[in-house]
């Protein structure tokens, strides 16, 4: 019921202003069209004179509004405050509170990006109109990789244009750094600010503060014709999780109880350095040059510590349901003969990002001729380590083994959905060492941990060629041509080891393998009350990777032992794109119009390297390679009717698509091999891996939108979409593959059946077998109250936007009957909303963002992942400052003080349809930050 009301608040309010907004005088005001593709420097010089110069976040909605208006597509924009601020802590922040976008928190931070209701596989990103490689097993960025100091502005186009290289199913965000020759004077910038979590450290191996540091310069040389901009931006920024995971929820003798589960507080520790630089130069008015770089370099340590408590019977935890009360769902159950697993996990990721690109242009009153050339890699090592400890070997009980523990859970209606209380005392190191407690090595590998060590790269090179013709007709004001080459590889090398015990040089219990030993002293740390938050007591604490390097743990190596195939692949990509536009400049009637008409070329040539396995420990790898090339036609057109000097109204129709995930694109898979043949099938070969023949997701779209722009900041749209969706990728599919390459290794009857029938098997794994449509309404509203009063109260504004999007997806799979799903990523309401105020230097905002229940995305067991939906979220962020006045000994300096997660909003998942059965319960506390910025 709050979620319902919080939405229908921001929904009411946002009616309310709408209907102020009526009675408004529009500013009337004629700006200059910025043609697709171009930067924001024609608007910047097309800005009319003798206007009131305003600066912090209404400057920001100024330029983001112009930015809107301008472009002669369908789109949305953003603004730095200022040079080195954006109005947000993060890009994926600032992006969130974009109409019709929406974010999904990753341990706090607003991370991937949904656009349309369409998760971040549907969408692309640029920077400085350039692909973005990703540092994941995705195409989808990872935004917080990229220091949202360093970036200056964005637009996210949601309808294309040809010419829009590497566009998204849903959309295409381009961030953009600074141009130099654009902002024409000398800025030299500092800023700093101190970071802090009302929780402090949930572990004593990461602080529980933080910091972040800018500096930014800028200048023009040479009469102007020689710009530079260099910026630098270091943080390390601690984030706080305590995170409550299920197994699930079985029937155990008519019941439902909680089956096991896996509780953590994790800190999150970032470090990251990241570093632009732009050079333009113009020698005359018809050359000009640019040269952008860019680096960063990432880096997060993740401890996390917790328990895992096996408890229902059936799924063979040893345990005993000795109470209930309360029942179907108890209120309360007791168990007992608990074996716990105590965990000191550790993650560690290391990236480092790259990208190069330099652009060329020669314009002159007939002609716009460019050349654009850039590079790109993103290197990624993940190193995650399991780490147990335990009371037993194996659960063992009985004489000369430690008891189990009584633990009793009792439901909870506020917070946490369980609370606990149990008798074991798990900081005892007498009492808890390192062992396998669950017996989960397989082969009687004694498992006291286990690691995934993950490294992948992604490359991209793109080279890009233009030409301008300008046209001196009453219809079309240019005409375009251009080519476009990609070239991607994107690998992944994952290796898995067993962590067993060292002493007697052996991991097998049954030759003598050590099974138990207690934890070394120069790993331990001062135990914590690690689950404090669910009831438990204090727990041990060590440093894993202090485990490996002191040689208590040996390595043992292992072939697939939780993936469902290989892990190594890799992905290359050949994208040819040629296009056609016209850009037009016409009167129907009296109303102007704009927009442009045209047509993309696109031709991939996909290939993909992995491996077949048997599975298991030491299967046998053998190397596989496979792909496709297949050609698409991407029609587009937009049509903008300025029906009255400040309102316009849009439409836009195109195709558009999407590339599949490049996980999902490898050759890797599985195969089995039976000694009688499948009835379903008629083969005795299958398997499971991925499908180096998918093809990208396809969509048609058509889309309208209604803008008035009044006062600078203000502005009202209304615009609503429909998308037919085709070629959507069912993950969970089954293909077709030959296995002949095994028949050799065939035994002679299973030999003498395939010669006799079929060497072809199935193979779990996606295809594009699901088809459907998505469709939605936006409105947004942008009021600065200067619009329509004078002083204290011109000082406020406020804005908001509300979008509701329906869709249905029907996947058909092979064998098997059609059945509806939802599109994962997608909020069917999601509400936006800031107040704000500034006078005098004074400034203050208040902002909330909302989404309703959506399909989320989650890490799964050996950096795979998985799908479960999650809660609605409802998030405030507080922000108030001051900036000295001009003329003032201070002039220059700014303060502010920022609060992130006012109302500690948790992020919450559940399955089996039920919201009683939740799998994760995350609280992330609240987040401060106070700095002070000085521009010179």
């Amino acid at each position: 019921m709050a979620f319902r009301k919080s939405l229908a608040g921001g929904i009411s309010t946002g009616a309310i202003t709408i209907a102020l907004a009526a009675f408004a005088s529009p500013a009337l005001a004629q700006d200059a069209t910025i043609e697709p593709g171009q930067d924001d420097s024609a608007a910047e010089e097309a800005a009319p004179e003798n206007v009131i110069v305003v600066e912090g976040y209404r400057q920001s909605l100024e330029t983001a509004v112009g930015l809107k208006r301008n472009t002669t597509v369908i789109a949305e924009a953003f603004s730095s405050e200022d040079i080195g601020k954006l109005p947000d802590v993060s890009i994926a922040e600032t992006l969130g509170r974009l109409p019709g976008l929406a974010v999904q928190r990753v341990d706090g931070r607003a991370q991937s990006l949904s656009v349309r209701g369409l998760g971040p596989d549907y969408s692309n990103s640029l920077l400085n109109g350039r692909q973005l490689v990703s540092s994941g097993d995705n195409r989808a960025v990872e935004y917080d990789q990229y220091p949202a100091e360093l970036i200056d502005q964005g637009v996210i186009y949601k309808v294309p244009y040809a010419g829009l290289i590497g566009q998204g199913l849903a959309g295409t965000v381009d961030l953009r750094t600074i141009r130099p020759l654009a902002k024409g004077e000398r800025i030299v910038s500092l800023s700093g600010r101190l970071e802090f979590n009302e929780d402090g450290s949930l572990n004593p191996d990461v602080d529980g503060w933080g910091y972040r540091a800018t500096g930014t310069y800028v200048d023009q040389f040479a009469d102007d014709t020689l710009g530079v901009a260099l910026g630098v931006a270091y943080q390390s920024s601690p984030s706080q999780v305590e995170k409550f995971n299920a197994w699930g929820y079985p029937n155990d003798s008519g019941q439902t109880v909680l089956g096991g589960m896996k509780p953590f507080a994790k800190s999150v520790d970032l470090d990251r350095l990241g570093v632009f630089g732009t050079i333009e130069w113009q020698p005359t008015p018809e050359w000009s040059g640019t040269l952008d770089v860019f680096y960063a370099d990432y880096r997060e340590r993740i401890p996390m510590r917790g328990i895992e408590f096996p408890l229902n019977p059936g799924w063979g935890s040893g345990a005993n349901i000795d109470s209930t009360s309360g029942g179907d769902f108890p209120d309360t159950v007791t168990f007992s003969n608990v074996q716990p697993v105590v965990r000191n996990d550790y993650d560690r990721k290391d990236v480092e990002t790259f990208a190069i690109g330099y652009n060329a242009q020669y314009e002159t009153d007939d002609v716009l001729i460019m050349a654009d050339v850039a590079y790109s890699r993103a290197d990624r090592r993940l190193q995650q380590i399991e780490s147990y400890s335990g009371l037993n070997f194996r659960a063992q009980t009985g004489p000369g083994f430690n008891v189990g523990d009584v633990v009793t859970y009792t439901r909870n209606t506020g917070g946490f959905p369980f609370l606990f209380t149990n008798q074991i005392d798990y900081s005892d190191t007498d009492l808890i060492q390192l062992t396998d407690p669950r017996g989960w090595g397989a082969d009687g590998i004694v498992q006291a941990g286990f690691i995934n060590d993950t490294e992948t790269e992604d490359e991209l090179w793109t080279m890009r060629g233009e030409v301008v013709g300008k046209v001196d007709h009453s219809l079309v004001k240019s005409l375009v041509a251009g080519i476009a080459f990609d070239h991607r590889t994107k690998s992944r090398d994952i290796t898995q080891n067993f962590l067993s015990l060292a002493g007697n040089g052996t991991p097998y219990a049954d030759q003598g393998a050590v099974t138990r030993a207690p934890i070394p002293g120069d790993a331990l740390l001062d135990p914590i009350a690690s689950l404090g938050f669910l009831g438990f007591g204090p727990q041990v604490a060590y440093n894993p990777f202090t485990l490996i390097s002191n040689g208590t743990y040996i390595l043992t190596d292992v072939q697939s032992s939780s993936l469902p195939y290989p892990g190594d692949w890799s992905v290359t990509e050949d994208v040819y794109t040629g296009y056609l536009r016209m850009d037009l400049d016409t009167m129907l009637g009296s109303i102007p119009v704009t927009g442009n008409i045209g047509v993309q070329a696109v031709f991939t040539d996909q290939s993909s390297n992995g491996f077949s396995s048997n599975g298991g420990i030491g299967a046998r790898l053998i190397p596989v390679t496979d792909g496709d090339s297949y050609s698409h036609f991407l029609p587009s057109m937009t049509l903008n009717f300025e029906v009255a000097p400040d309102m316009k109204l849009r439409f836009g129709a195109a195709r558009t698509l999407a590339r599949p995930r490049m996980d999902q694109l490898n050759a890797s898979y599985s195969a089995g091999v039976s000694n009688q043949i499948d009835v379903v099938t008629g083969s005795i070969f299958s398997g499971g891996g991925g499908n180096p023949k998918l093809r990208p997701y396809v969509a048609e779209g058509v889309d309208v939108s209604y803008e008035w722009y009044f006062g600078g900041a203000g502005y009202i749209a209304i615009a609503g979409y429909y998308k037919w969706l085709s070629d959507f990728v069912n993950s969970n599919a089954t293909v077709v593959r030959d296995f002949s390459y095994l028949r050799d290794s065939l035994t002679p009857q299973q030999r003498a059946i395939a010669d006799a029938t079929t060497y072809l098997g199935l193979v779990g794994g996606p295809d594009n077998g699901a088809e459907g449509h998505i469709a939605g309404i936006e409105a947004s509203l942008s009021l600065p109250f200067s619009t329509f009063t004078s002083g204290f109260l011109s000082g406020f504004g406020f804005q908001t936007s509300a979008s509701y999007t329906d869709s249905k997806l029907t996947i058909t799979p092979q064998e098997a009957d059609p059945f509806e799903t939802d599109v994962p990523g997608l909020s069917k309401w999601v509400v936006n909303s800031t107040v704000y105020y500034e006078n005098s230097g004074f400034e203050a905002r208040l902002s909330h963002r909302y989404r309703s229940e959506f399909l989320a995305e989650f890490p799964g067991i050996s950096a795979s992942r998985g799908f479960r939906f999650a809660y609605p979220e409802s998030i405030f962020d507080a922000q108030i400052g001051y900036r000295f006045a001009d003329g003032t000994s201070l002039e220059g300096l700014s303060i502010t003080l920022q609060a992130l997660n006012l109302t500690d909003e948790p992020f919450i998942n559940y399955t089996d349809g039920d919201r009683t059965h939740i799998i994760d319960y995350e609280e992330y506390g609240r987040t401060y930050l106070v700095g002070a910025s000085y521009k010179f």
